[in-house]
């Protein structure tokens, strides 16, 4: 178990750390992007570690793992960020209601309570954390299919191997 720990715990800090970073997280929204890499890095160090090519499942699992520990490091670090920006967000979103005076009340209401719900930023980093354990194990299987180590086939059965005779000089 030693063995996917290292890696995943790699793939999850780059998860992590990217998932959280404001502006930089957009990348998320490109089909999952950090995560997958993420899942991809970790299958990838899996597979520096091991002297054989490592198999789907092992693949899958440690991509699993990355996106769980990506998860929760990106849930952690977020809360800070989001005590930083926002009152910048808060600004934005009061420039924007003020701006723009025809804007339907009811759609006025909505922007104002996601703006100040607590309870829904709290449920998204659940989900943001089942959506990372979900795409990191895609990326551990998408790293798997790119790192493969190129071993010779396998003879036929039924061969017998030929050892050339050893020389005594």
């Amino acid at each position: 178990m030693d063995d996917r720990l290292q890696p995943a715990f790699w793939g999850g800090l780059f998860i992590g750390v990217l998932s959280a970073l404001p502006f930089v997280n957009l990348g998320n929204c490109c089909c999952c992007l950090w995560v997958l890499s993420g899942g991809v890095l970790a299958a990838y160090l899996r597979q520096q570690n091991s002297p054989v090519q490592i198999d789907v499942a092992e693949g899958a699992i440690v991509g699993l793992l990355a996106g769980l520990i990506g998860g929760v490091i990106s849930a952690v670090l977020s809360i800070p960020m989001q005590m930083m920006v926002g009152p910048m967000q808060e600004q934005f979103i009061q420039r924007l209601l003020s701006n723009n005076p025809d804007l339907p009340p009811e759609a006025r209401d909505a922007i104002e309570r996601f703006a100040a719900g607590s309870a829904l930023r709290v449920a998204g980093m659940f989900i943001g954390i089942v959506v990372d354990v979900i795409f990191g194990m895609f990326g551990g299987l998408l790293g798997v299919a790119i790192f493969k180590k190129k071993t010779p086939p396998p003879p036929p059965p039924g061969t017998v191997e030929v050892l050339p005779p050893e020389s005594h000089v």
